[in-house]
């Protein structure tokens, strides 16, 4: 945080505002539109084909995808997607304000750079890993803030987070090594602004588990000795 604090001072003035605001206006913009090209019979494909990173055409002169597949639509649901975009916004707008402008500009930089590398190494990338490490950030800084599940059940975001993180961690295990090294530096902002206190929480963890299995393991030994003195009696 020093090292952001630096630069800060020395870059902040170019920091985007609203960022997540940009960004959600994007998807939504681009929902409509696919909506249009795939209903529309003189389009074989939609707009959204065209956004997605794809390592062999951003190779052959197709740039814009470098950029373009972080306003791919989260969802094909028109209902589904106004919760997504409305929740896109509120998390993200949550962290801008608790982080100041040019930190979160940093956070997401540093996904969309870590979401390239892995799209250069498998050959495609969309936004999804993105999206869920601005999820992850939230869930970690407002572990007690509630959503609907379903929208009438009350849930901690804490809670889902951790669901998440397990799913993930499934997958990472699963998958091969060109895809967990994908996951990785996709996630790769997620572990340069909260390793550290990741680290922390884990290691206290362990160490308190350690604890009470040897306070266990003692109260045992106590009974034990105690009804072994108490025979001899």
């Amino acid at each position: 945080m020093q090292f952001l604090n630096k630069l800060e001072r020395k870059f902040g003035k170019y920091a985007i505002p609203n960022l997540m605001s940009i960004i959600v206006f994007g998807m939504a913009l681009v929902f409509l539109l696919d909506s249009f090209t795939s209903a529309n019979p003189d389009y074989q494909y939609g707009l959204s084909s065209l956004l997605y990173f794809n390592r062999d055409a951003v190779l052959h002169g197709e740039i814009w995808r470098v950029l373009t597949f972080l306003f791919f639509p989260p969802d094909n649901s028109p209902l589904f997607i106004i919760f997504m975009l409305y929740f896109y916004w509120l998390i993200g707008n949550a962290l801008e304000r608790q982080w100041g402008c040019f930190k979160f500009n940093i956070y997401y930089l540093t996904g969309i750079i870590g979401t390239l590398i892995g799209g250069f190494l498998t050959g495609f990338a969309t936004n999804t890993f993105l999206n869920l490490s601005l999820y992850l950030a939230f869930a970690i800084m407002f572990p007690n803030f509630e959503i609907l599940l379903f929208f009438f059940i009350p849930v901690k975001i804490k809670y889902l987070g951790i669901l998440e993180a397990v799913f993930l961690l499934i997958e990472f295990i699963i998958s091969d090594w060109t895809d967990r090294a994908c996951i990785l530096v996709s996630l790769i902002n997620v572990l340069l602004f909260f390793g550290k206190d990741l680290y922390q929480v884990i290691r206290a963890f362990i160490r308190r588990k350690h604890y009470q299995r040897k306070n266990n393991q003692n109260q045992t030994n106590w009974r034990n000795n105690h009804w072994w003195d108490n025979n001899k009696k």
